[in-house]
């Protein structure tokens, strides 16, 4: 089982019901946070929040939505990064500063948020909560600018690390990107109506067309009166290097994330697995969900039967009840259950897009034995995962990732599979039709773009 999450952000702009159609956006990006969410919305009258820890669903009812008036809105489902999950930390965040009324909310995580969070400190600014987006809009309301749009400019170049914002203001809708593109963001448009988002499924989901990434490194301001759009490009060029794991783990398969069919991706990198790492078996299973595509992948290349021999219960929620008396693996148990007439006696290749502690794998690995199968091999459709990501990825420490400090042989029998198989770092670059340059690695490589300290 994977990573935790990042975030997604959703923007509306010149559309009569902005925070209802928000609502749907973060609805279709609720796979990206589960902690909290909230939605910043603005009339003529000014910008309208109301934000709350929980599944979106739960966060806004039609009462709360109808305090949300407006032409223009911004929304965010979080999983914390930066701040913990704390009520404070839940974006948007509003500020009547000296440019007015700003709302801004953000998928990333700051690596300087320290120096920076101590610097503003010291000159007398007071924080409400531990989050690094908080800091973005005290340097936006602290810049030497005349307009917000050159504080917002100003803010920027002093933000080192990732970030994809969504910033409202009483007159315009800001987009933004860092210059590496750590984390997606989307452009689209319904007739009149600008819409941005983390991923596709959420224009799907509210009836609007993709038009095209925002640019790593762009800034993007709609007018709210006359939807006229403008692009900046006022930061220093590097070479971009998005977040390979959106098409390994994090985006919905539906997606198209910096362009590209995540489905598609994932599918290739189930081939070359198998290509890669073939085996005498009966049954491809997934691990479910995030395990699908690739396993697809696998039974098409390697010609082996694919099924669902594990089924996943899609209602858990954050939390649940424990039984007082202890039942061996329960976390796994109630979230996955083996289908036992699929797997009994049967040799079956598990696929799933990562292993991270290796805990949660061992424990599926142990359900499929118990469920009567005589084999148990595993595949893995990344690289091993042996370094930490400081960029809006919830890791563990890298003492705890398995990879970092295991060689493969131990991580088999820790696991307790017959064999285990990884994708290579050349395939998935393949996959991503990339020569190396293209995305970031450094989960799998350690070689970082932005220093983790700034």
């Amino acid at each position: 089982m994977p990573f935790r999450d990042e975030c997604g952000v959703f923007g509306i702009c010149r559309q009569t019901e902005a925070s209802r159609q928000t609502y749907l956006g973060l609805y279709a990006l609720q796979h990206r946070g589960q902690e909290a969410a909230g939605i910043c919305s603005g009339d003529d009258q000014g910008l309208h929040l109301h934000k709350a820890q929980g599944y979106v669903a739960d966060v806004f009812t039609e009462a709360v939505l109808d305090a949300l008036p407006g032409d223009a809105a911004i929304g965010h489902t979080r999983y914390s990064t930066t701040g913990g999950n704390v009520a404070s930390a839940a974006h948007p965040f509003l500020i009547h500063g000296r440019f007015g009324q700003v709302a801004l909310c953000h998928n990333g995580n700051l690596t300087n948020t320290g120096e920076l969070r101590d610097r503003l400190i010291a000159e007398g600014h007071t924080f409400t909560s531990p989050s690094d987006s908080e800091v973005l809009l005290a340097l936006i309301n602290r810049a030497q600018a005349d307009t917000l749009e050159d504080a917002v400019v100003a803010a920027l170049r002093e933000a080192k690390g990732a970030y994809s914002l969504l910033i409202l203001t009483d007159d315009a809708l800001i987009a933004a990107r860092d210059p590496h593109g750590f984390r997606p963001l989307a452009m689209g448009h319904m007739g009149e109506t600008h819409a941005f988002s983390s991923e596709t499924c959420a224009f799907d989901l509210v009836g609007a067309s993709y038009d095209r990434d925002v640019v790593p490194g762009e800034m993007v301001v709609v007018s709210r009166k006359t939807g006229e759009i403008r692009s900046r490009f006022p930061l220093p060029k590097v070479q971009p290097k998005p977040c390979v794991f959106e098409h390994i783990y994090f985006a919905r398969p539906d997606s198209l994330v910096y362009g590209q069919s995540v489905m598609v991706a994932r599918r290739e990198m189930g081939r070359r697995l198998a290509l890669r790492h073939p085996v005498e078996a009966d049954l491809i299973v997934p691990v479910p969900d995030s395990g699908v595509s690739a396993a697809l992948g696998y039974s098409e290349q390697s010609g082996i039967p694919f099924d669902f021999g594990i089924i996943r219960n899609h209602y858990v929620g954050r939390t649940f009840i424990e039984p007082k008396q202890n039942i061996r693996s329960f976390g796994v148990k109630v979230k996955l259950n083996p289908v036992r007439h699929l797997l009994a006696g049967k040799r079956v290749v598990l696929v799933d897009d990562s292993i991270v502690r290796g805990t949660t794998s061992k424990k599926i690995v142990q359900m499929v034995r118990e469920a009567g199968a005589s084999e148990v091999h595993m595949r893995i459709a990344c690289p091993p995962t042996t370094h930490s990501c400081f960029y809006g990825i919830d890791t563990p420490k890298r003492q705890h990732l398995i990879a970092s400090y295991m060689p493969l042989a131990e991580i088999t029998a820790f696991v307790e599979a017959d064999t285990l198989g990884y994708l290579s770092l050349e395939d998935l670059e393949g996959c991503m039709g990339d020569d190396g340059t293209g995305f970031c690695y450094a989960c799998f490589t350690g070689d970082y773009p932005v220093a983790p300290g700034g």
